[in-house]
């Protein structure tokens, strides 16, 4: 390896920032920018508004409503470490856009509120983690208000998220009479200023929770209480482990309020320490190491539309291994062809520049004309196709119907350039029918709008029976073609053109399973990756 390569992958950190909604994921994100110096002010969501629109959530319906409805990136430089943060969805009706945004980082941070504790959303994005054997960090958030007890909290997330757990930080009480953070990693003491608009900075370091100099700080009755907490804790925990930590089988835990600019230094400068730069990312035909020379990457997400002054198509790419370089070709695995991009980007969530080469771990944009797909693998050469960004069986279906004639192929490029995006599924019925499929009722909103707002066209979607969306295959084309002739008013066609079988019930399912033995059915596009083989 380089000496460049080696010093640029050692320099990066990318990760995603998880939350169930309102546990304070954006605010977080917006600190850590403020620490970087990315930006000057931070905004607040509150109360599900936004009371000044935060910096990651760039689109007008996330605006109006307050949430984040799609992924976006930032990049930014602190304590000579490059950080790239991909602030995803918290709305369980985007889950699939932040299954796939978890394949694109090498580290997770999990917001949790400390008055809520662990939700459903959260769970189900801890065993996507799980299954990934991602690095997780735990923020337990809002402290400064009357939430669950810290010891409750613990037990709470390693009963719930099936993860052991290590504080490397520790509350001093919490609500109306929240004192402060002890730093339990680097023994520092970090005292709480409610409503400061300013960086909280550490105020005093201390050799161990004895030490006297603790009660010129906070009062003795804090000072006991802190003493016996830490006590419980180092009888009951086992000393932090990295490498454990690295396996995903040990989360460490950080206590604070984000809104507040407080315990976020602790968190920072910890995670930068101990969380892994890119390394290794397997593909259908190989483990690719970040240290390779040659370029390798994929692309996880699209958004069209991302610049509204300009009908734009950006591809997020993540790059695996090597240097990209702009104006540099490179091989379309799935196209079988080279391609090259003028203007690549990095992204400071809706402000972009462009950027003359970029290295492992980095997300950046590309130009594209319509040539890339949500998994698709750029290299220099090689055969490669990067495993598990599929694309999942929706559970809501709708017809689309347009209300609007004169602007029927507004209507048709709009549907097929956000459902390309990932965020819903289109699949074509005899006669042209268009059906989408999504996870959650919210999508239906944003399409509709972002259909109006952004081509112009004006829809409705009309509810459909069906429970489920599986790909069918088959090595014997004579069963699947008799299964297709004698379900056509059940088929539909993927983008791709691939047939689907949309089942009303178990029992439908169940049935056809058993009537046609020979017929795989898929509950994910993942078997597509197989079929190139």
């Amino acid at each position: 390896m380089n000496a460049e390569l080696k010093r640029e992958i050692s320099k990066r950190r990318t990760f995603a920032i998880i939350s169930h909604p309102d546990a304070g994921k954006t605010t977080l994100t917006e600190k850590f920018l403020l620490f970087g110096g990315a930006i000057q002010t931070a905004g607040a969501v509150k109360s599900n508004k936004i009371r000044k629109t935060a910096t990651s959530d760039f689109m007008e319906i996330e605006k109006q409503r307050g949430i984040s409805v799609a992924t976006s990136v930032m990049g930014f430089e602190y304590a000579g470490k490059r950080i790239n943060i991909l602030d995803t969805p918290g709305h369980k009706d985007f889950a699939e856009d932040t299954y796939r945004t978890l394949t694109a980082v090498d580290s997770v941070i999990l917001v949790v509120d400390c008055v809520k504790g662990v939700e459903e959303q959260t769970e189900k994005l801890m065993s996507v983690c799980r299954m990934r054997h991602t690095p997780v960090i735990i923020f337990i958030n809002k402290m400064d208000r009357e939430g669950k007890a810290p010891i409750e909290l613990l037990d709470e997330l390693e009963e719930k998220l099936q993860i052991n757990t290590r504080p490397l930080s520790w509350p001093i009480s919490q609500g109306q009479t929240f004192k402060g953070v002890y730093n339990l990693y680097t023994s520092a003491l970090n005292l709480f200023e409610a409503n400061s608009s300013r960086i909280s900075e550490t105020l005093v370091k201390i050799q161990s929770p004895q030490d006297p100099e603790l009660e010129k700080w906070i009062p003795e009755s804090f000072c006991k209480k802190l003493r016996e907490d830490i006590a419980l804790i180092e009888g009951v925990y086992e000393p932090f482990n990295e490498e454990l930590y690295r396996d995903g089988l040990l989360a460490p835990v950080f206590f604070g309020s984000a809104i507040n600019n407080f315990g976020v230094k602790e968190l920072l400068e910890t995670f930068l320490s101990i969380a892994p730069c890119p390394y290794e990312r397997d593909a259908r035909e190989r483990t690719v190491f970040a240290s390779e020379e040659a370029m390798s990457g994929f692309v996880f997400k699209i958004h069209a539309n991302l610049d509204p002054n300009h009908r734009d198509r950006t591809a997020f790419f993540k790059i695996c291994s090597g240097r990209f370089e702009r104006n540099k070709f490179y091989y379309h695995t799935r196209l079988k062809k080279k391609i090259r991009f003028s203007s690549p980007t990095h992204f400071m969530a809706n402000e972009k520049s462009i950027i003359d080469d970029a290295w492992p771990g980095d997300v950046i944009g590309l130009y594209d004309n319509g040539s890339l797909k949500i998994g698709d693998t750029l290299t220099e050469g090689e055969e490669l196709q990067f495993r598990g960004i599929p694309s999942f069986s929706p559970e809501i279906f709708k017809l689309l119907e347009n209300h609007d004639p004169m602007k029927t192929k507004q209507l048709d490029k709009g549907i097929r350039q956000l459902t390309e995006e990932g965020v819903a599924q289109l699949f074509v019925q005899h006669g042209n029918r268009k059906i989408v499929g999504t996870v959650g009722e919210l999508q239906f909103d944003v399409i509709k709008f972002r259909l109006e707002h952004e081509y112009g066209a004006l829809c409705a979607f009309t509810p459909l029976r069906y429970k489920k969306a599986l790909w069918v295959t088959s090595d014997n084309k004579e069963s699947l073609g008799e299964f297709l002739r004698r379900k056509s008013n059940l088929i539909v066609f993927d983008r791709e053109d691939h047939p689907v079988f949309l089942a009303e019930s178990e029992w439908m399912l169940k049935t056809a399973q058993e009537d046609y033995p020979d017929i795989e059915f898929h509950t994910t596009s993942e078997f597509k990756t197989d079929l190139a083989m």
